[in-house]
C-alpha cells in the first residue's frame, strides 16, 4: 500500500496525518504529525455487543517515555498504569467522537492514541483528538464526522491556536475544543476570570482555526477510506410503543413531578415493572423492547414539557437554583472544612496544610514538576444510593477533580514568596442529583477560606443543561441529574464574580451553536453570582488566622556561604535543630530555609537558632565573644558561630599592655566591639577597650 500524506496549516506550523506506513491491520491508523510530536492513532472494531444498553467505546491516550528519549521512575522502570494526564486525554478523546457515531450503535470500538514522538515544545493531547478522527475516517466504523481539537491561548490580548508550552505559561486562558464543520462539539479548560464575551470570541476563533484540518480528513477519507459498515435502524415496534403510551402515559407524567430523585426513581420502577407485567403475554419474550419504549417516553415527557411550558421535573423555570445552604468549620481537627448542599447535592470538602514534601510529583513525557496545590475527587456509590465496591480511582473521578482543580487555581496565592505551603482539597461527594464537580469547586473556595488560606476571591460552579427540539431549546440552569441524562448538554462554567476560571461543555447532539454558548455562557453568570451571594453570607474571606490545627510553616533567607554552618558535618547540625525543636528544615542552594512546625513556638525557635548560626558581623555592634586563640600579637574571638575576628593587644585596653595574657585567656568570655568587617579577606577587627568605654560611658549616665 502506498503512502499518503495530506497537511494543512494550523497556528504557525503544519499539521500532517499520513497514512499507508503503520499499523494497517487496524480498521483505521494514521500518524499525525506537528512540530516534531507524533502520534500514531488507530480505530478498531471488536464485534457486535447487542445486549449492551449503550455504546461499548472504549478510547485510550499512551504516554510512551521513549518518545521524549526519557526513561520511566519507579522500580520496574517501564510503562505502568496512565498518568492522571493520559487518564484527562483519554476522556478528551472519548467526549467528542461519542455522539458523532449513529444512535443504536453498539459494536465493541476502541480508539488508541499512542504518544511516538514528543518534542517537549508542542503538545500531544490536541493531536490525539484529530488523529482519533482521521483514524476514523478512512475506516470502515460508521462515524459522522470529522472533527478536530485545538488548543486555544490568549496571550498579550491575541488568541494563538496550539500554544506551545512556553506560551501556555503566559496565557490568559488554556482551552480545549472539539468542533465539527458546524459547531463546537466539547470544550474543556480553564482561564484567569476571563470575560464571557471574550470566551465566546476564543470558541469562535478556535472553530475557525481548524477548519482547513477538517478539509484535510475529508480529502483523506476520499482518497484512501474504506466503504462505511451498514448500521440498520433499530426503531422500535409502533404496536408496542403505542401500548406502553396507552398503559402508563398518565400515570408516567404525574412521576416525573415528584421532586425527591429517589421516591420519582422509586414510582417509575414501580411503572416500569407494571407495564412489562401488562404486556408481557401480548408481546412475549420482548421485554428488552418494551422497557426502551418505557425509557423513551420518559424522555418525551420530560422533554416536551420543558419546551412547552417551561416546566422542569422540579417545578422550577429554566433560570432558577435549587435551594443553597453552607457550612463550615464543621470537622474540629481538619485545617479546613465546608459542607455545600445545593438540592439534592452535597459536597463535604475539606482543605489540608502541608509542607513541601506534600507536594504531588508529575512525572510525565514533558519535563518532570511538583504540584503545590491539587483537588481530589471522589465519588463514593452511597451518594447515589447504591452499593458498590471502593477501588481505584476512575477516569471519571479524576476528570471531575481536574476541572474543580482548574477552577480555583486562579485565585490561589503565590505559594513561593505569599503562602509557603501544599495545598490539598478533598471533595467527598456525599448525595448527587447534578453536577457534584461544581459542589467541589464552591466546597473547595469555603474550605480553603476557613483554613486561612489567602485565597484572594470567592469562586463558584453552576451546570448548564439544554433540551433542543427542532428549532426550539431552552437552556436549563442548575441541571439535575435526570436533565443531564435525558438532555442534550452538559455546560459546567466556573468563576469569580469577575470572569471566567474555568468551563467544560459535553453533548448528546452534533454540537452546539455559538449563539447557544452565548446564551448559556450569560445564564450561568446570573447563577453563578446567585451561588456567590449565599456563599459570602457565610464566608466571604479568607479567615485571619490559619487553623490553629495547621502546621506553620515559615521561610527565612541566609547567605548561600552559611548553608554548610547550618548543615554541618554530615548534617549533624540540621538534625540537631530539627531534634531540638520538632521542626522540618529544608533548605534551597539559594539560601532559602523553609521551616515546618507544629505549632508557632517550634517554629521560632528554629528560627533562632538558625539565625544564630548564619548571623554575620555588623560594624558598630557590641557581641558577647569567647577567647578562642592567644597569640603574641592580640586575640582571636569568636563572636558569633563560627565567626572569629582579632581584638589586636593594642585593642585590649587603654593604656599599654606587655602581654595579652596579662588580660585574656583561652575560654574568657570577653566584650568586644565590631570595628571592621572585611569578609573577602576573612578580617573581623575587634576591641575590648571599645566595648569598656562603651560600657562606662552608660554607667555614668
Amino acid at each position: 500500500m502506498s503512502i499518503v500524506r495530506e497537511g494543512a496549516k494550523l497556528g504557525d506550523k503544519e499539521l500532517t496525518i499520513e497514512h499507508g506506513r503503520m499499523a494497517m491491520q487496524a480498521n483505521g491508523s494514521i500518524v499525525i504529525s506537528y512540530g516534531d510530536s507524533q502520534v500514531l492513532c488507530t480505530a478498531c472494531d471488536g464485534g457486535e455487543k447487542e445486549h449492551l444498553p449503550f455504546f461499548p467505546l472504549l478510547c485510550d491516550y499512551v504516554e510512551n517515555f521513549w518518545a521524549a528519549g526519557k526513561v520511566p521512575g519507579g522500580f520496574f522502570k517501564r510503562e505502568g498504569k496512565p498518568s492522571e494526564k493520559a487518564t484527562l486525554t483519554s476522556r478528551l478523546i472519548d467526549r467528542p467522537h461519542r455522539p458523532l457515531f449513529p444512535e443504536g450503535y453498539r459494536r465493541d470500538t476502541q480508539l488508541v492514541a499512542w504518544v511516538i514522538s514528543a518534542d517537549q515544545v508542542n503538545d500531544t493531547d490536541v493531536l490525539a483528538i484529530t488523529g482519533c478522527s482521521a483514524a476514523l475516517m478512512v475506516s470502515d466504523l460508521p462515524f459522522n464526522g470529522p472533527v478536530a481539537g485545538v488548543r486555544v491561548g490568549l496571550v498579550d490580548g491575541e488568541f494563538i491556536a496550539n500554544p506551545t508550552f512556553e506560551q501556555r505559561e503566559k496565557s490568559d486562558m488554556d482551552i480545549v475544543l472539539a468542533v465539527t464543520d458546524k459547531a463546537i462539539v466539547m470544550v474543556e479548560g480553564e482561564a484567569k476570570e476571563v470575560p464571557e464575551e471574550v470566551m465566546v470570541d476564543a470558541l469562535e476563533f478556535g472553530q475557525n482555526a481548524v477548519q482547513d484540518v477538517l478539509e484535510l480528513q475529508k480529502r483523506l477519507a476520499e482518497e484512501v477510506g474504506k466503504e462505511r459498515m451498514d448500521v440498520a435502524d433499530k426503531e422500535l415496534d409502533p404496536e408496542i410503543v403505542s401500548a406502553v403510551y396507552d398503559e402508563v402515559h398518565e400515570d408516567l407524567a404525574a412521576a416525573l413531578q415528584i421532586k425527591d430523585k429517589l421516591e420519582r426513581y422509586g414510582r417509575q420502577d414501580e411503572l416500569k415493572a407494571q407495564v412489562v407485567e401488562a404486556l408481557s403475554e401480548r408481546f412475549e419474550d420482548r421485554e428488552g423492547e418494551i422497557k426502551d419504549a418505557f425509557g423513551d417516553l420518559k424522555k418525551s415527557i420530560m422533554r416536551k414539557r420543558v419546551i412547552e411550558t417551561g416546566e422542569r421535573i422540579d417545578g422550577r423555570s429554566s433560570t432558577d437554583v435549587r435551594k443553597v445552604t453552607v457550612e463550615v468549620g464543621l470537622l474540629p481537627k481538619a485545617h479546613g472544612s465546608a459542607l455545600f448542599t445545593r438540592g439534592e447535592t452535597q459536597a463535604l470538602v475539606t482543605c489540608t496544610l502541608g509542607n513541601e514534601y506534600d507536594e504531588k510529583v508529575i512525572d510525565g513525557l514533558e519535563d518532570d514538576y511538583k504540584k503545590k496545590f491539587y483537588l481530589h475527587y471522589n465519588f463514593p456509590a452511597f451518594s447515589v444510593g447504591e452499593s458498590r465496591p471502593f477501588r481505584s480511582t476512575s477516569r471519571r473521578e479524576t476528570g471531575h477533580g481536574e476541572l474543580a482543580e482548574r477552577a480555583l487555581t486562579a485565585a490561589l496565592p503565590d505559594f513561593e514568596e505569599e503562602f509557603p505551603y501544599t495545598v490539598r482539597i478533598v471533595s467527598d461527594t456525599l448525595s448527587s442529583n447534578g453536577s457534584s464537580s461544581m459542589a467541589a469547586v464552591c466546597g473547595g473556595s469555603l474550605a480553603m477560606m476557613d483554613a486561612g488560606v489567602p485565597f484572594k476571591k470567592p469562586t463558584a460552579g453552576i451546570a448548564m443543561g439544554l433540551i433542543k427540539e427542532g428549532d426550539d431549546h431552552v437552556v436549563l440552569t442548575d441541571i439535575l441529574g435526570d436533565e443531564d441524562h435525558m438532555g442534550d448538554m452538559d455546560f459546567k462554567v466556573t468563576g469569580t464574580a469577575d470572569g471566567i476560571t474555568a468551563f467544560q461543555l459535553d453533548t448528546k447532539i452534533e454540537g452546539i451553536s455559538f449563539d447557544t454558548m452565548k446564551q448559556a455562557l450569560l445564564q450561568a453568570k446570573d447563577g453563578r453570582d446567585h451561588i456567590l451571594g449565599v456563599m459570602n453570607e457565610t464566608l466571604a474571606e479568607p479567615r485571619k488566622d490559619l487553623s490553629e490545627n495547621a502546621p506553620r510553616i515559615t521561610s527565612i533567607k541566609i547567605n548561600p556561604s552559611s548553608i554548610g554552618a547550618v548543615i554541618g558535618s554530615g548534617g549533624k547540625t540540621i538534625r540537631g535543630i530539627q531534634d531540638t525543636t520538632g521542626a522540618s528544615i529544608n533548605i534551597d542552594d539559594d539560601g532559602t530555609v523553609k521551616i515546618a512546625a507544629d505549632n508557632a513556638e517550634a517554629a521560632q525557635q528554629a528560627i533562632e537558632i538558625i539565625e544564630g548560626l548564619t548571623a554575620e558581623p555588623e560594624v558598630g555592634e557590641t557581641y558577647l565573644g569567647t577567647v578562642k586563640n592567644i597569640t603574641d600579637f592580640g586575640a582571636f574571638v569568636e563572636i558569633l558561630p563560627g565567626t572569629e575576628g582579632l581584638c589586636h593587644i593594642s585593642e585590649l585596653t587603654e593604656g599599654r599592655v606587655d602581654k595579652v595574657e596579662d588580660i585574656l585567656k583561652e575560654g574568657d568570655e570577653v566584650l568586644v566591639k565590631c570595628l571592621d568587617v572585611d569578609m573577602k579577606r576573612g578580617r573581623i577587627k575587634l576591641s575590648r577597650r571599645a566595648a569598656l568605654g562603651e560600657q562606662k560611658e552608660g554607667s555614668e549616665e
